[in-house]
């Protein structure tokens, strides 16, 4: 059983997570141009020290957990060599991209209020939407897959587990609901820069990112990698791929 963690692997995704919320930024101040005028210097400096402190307990609780609890991080831990990742790069992209196409058909039942932030995204440069995939393969699935998913299955070994001291299928299935719920209720903070809170609202933005359950799977059957591969890939096809399609649509329309 480790006693320690890899503080190389720590540094490694401490990094990437404090640059992909930087990245983010383009993306977020496009879609709530308000914002901007309230993002000074100072301000931007605190909101980067606090990151690297949630990310730092996040990353550091993960990688203490992971192996008590069963799960992988089998190319970035150098338990599998990097070709590893050939293995499960296609099976990622395809349930990235199933799962992206699921999120904008779910949208489609609620009408104008999902056309109207289709138009928010399209006033959006693709680059930003791109860097903002970044931010969800990478920092949301460190926070909700490495670090809270892990640690409420261990949280569930306390209560239960295998007659091998590992958790329970139903565990981590209720895990993978439970941050799936929570992981759809954090996404209203930049919804509510687009438009008002309501219990409509809330049912979409938690059906939508439902999806995420396809992440805590992979990350349970898969490892982390998977888990980020899927999920940058979703993001892609709703971010950058949809509002694409969209923009060339409208275009093809007025002419």
């Amino acid at each position: 059983m480790k006693k320690s963690i890899n503080w190389r692997l720590f540094r490694l995704l401490l990094i990437a997570c404090i640059a992909s919320s930087i990245l983010v930024l383009p993306y977020i101040l496009a879609l709530s141009p308000d914002l901007a005028k309230l993002l000074t210097p100072l301000l931007l400096v605190a909101q980067i020290v606090q990151a690297g402190i949630l990310f730092s307990v996040a990353i550091y609780v993960g990688l203490l957990l992971y192996p008590k609890v069963g799960f992988t991080l089998p190319v970035l831990d150098g338990t599998q060599p990097l070709s590893h990742l050939q293995t499960v790069f296609k099976p990622s992209v395809i349930l990235g991209v199933l799962s992206g196409v699921f999120v904008i058909l779910s949208s489609i039942p609620f009408g104008s209020l999902s056309l109207s932030l289709m138009k928010a995204e399209m006033q959006v440069p693709l680059w930003k939407a791109f860097l903002a995939s970044l931010y969800g393969g990478i920092a949301e699935e460190v926070l909700f897959r490495l670090f809270l998913m892990t640690t409420f299955v261990w949280v569930s070994t306390k209560i239960k587990m295998t007659s091998k001291g590992q958790p329970t299928s139903i565990s981590i299935w209720v895990v993978i609901i439970v941050s799936s719920l929570l992981f759809g209720l954090g996404h209203l903070g930049i919804t509510s820069s687009l438009t008002a809170i309501t219990p409509t609202i809330v049912f979409r933005a938690v059906l939508l990112n439902s999806v995420s359950i396809v992440f805590g799977w992979l990350y349970w059957k898969k490892g982390l990698e998977s888990a980020m591969i899927a999920h940058f890939t979703a993001d892609i096809v709703i971010h950058v791929i949809t509002p694409l399609v969209a923009r060339i649509f409208m275009q093809f329309v007025a002419f």
